[in-house]
């Protein structure tokens, strides 16, 4: 059985946004709109460095029950490979049934910059999200869920930006 080694996190999206820096015409002042409306959902991702492939999720709480339904979509997604997934210790991630073509290695705890996917999620919010107010959570999901189509769509630009040369080097 083939091995895959996998990076896993997952952000949380909602309806609460700030300015970000934009370009505009000279001598013109852009309107940015801002609203802090606390509602969210959360966004689970895994990415293979070695080729860029992805597996993405978009699910309403982050909680164990949902880890276990992310982790059991990779595994069928996967299923003819045996995969090394390494993540955070967050509590949702504790104490979950894992499948059995998956094992879990946790990354030390106050360390996110080892995480690949950190970068992920920071691209996605700027390129998908900055400057943007949602009317409603439909459409902060529809919108996650083009970013997630579009990473998973490219793997050469998602590995671009989650191929940390110190963990690609050793595969």
């Amino acid at each position: 059985m083939p091995l895959r080694m996998m990076f896993q996190d997952e952000a949380r999206f909602g309806r609460i946004n700030e300015g970000k820096r934009c370009w505009s015409p000279r001598k013109h002042r852009p309107e940015i709109i801002q609203q802090i409306v606390r509602e969210y959902t959360y966004a689970y991702g895994a990415v293979s460095l070695a080729d860029g492939q992805s597996d993405f999720l978009i699910l309403p709480f982050m909680r164990g029950v949902d880890m276990e339904i992310f982790l059991r979509e990779v595994s069928e997604r996967h299923s003819k490979e045996l995969i090394l997934m390494f993540m955070d210790g967050a509590s949702s991630h504790k104490g979950v049934k894992v499948p059995e073509n998956i094992i879990i290695k946790h990354i030390p705890a106050h360390c996110p910059q080892l995480n690949p996917v950190e970068n992920l999620w920071d691209e996605m919010r700027e390129k998908f999200f900055g400057n943007h107010a949602f009317s409603s959570m439909e459409a902060v999901e529809d919108r996650l869920e083009e970013a997630c189509l579009s990473f998973e769509n490219n793997p050469e630009k998602l590995h671009s930006i989650t191929g940390f040369s110190w963990i690609v080097v050793e595969l």
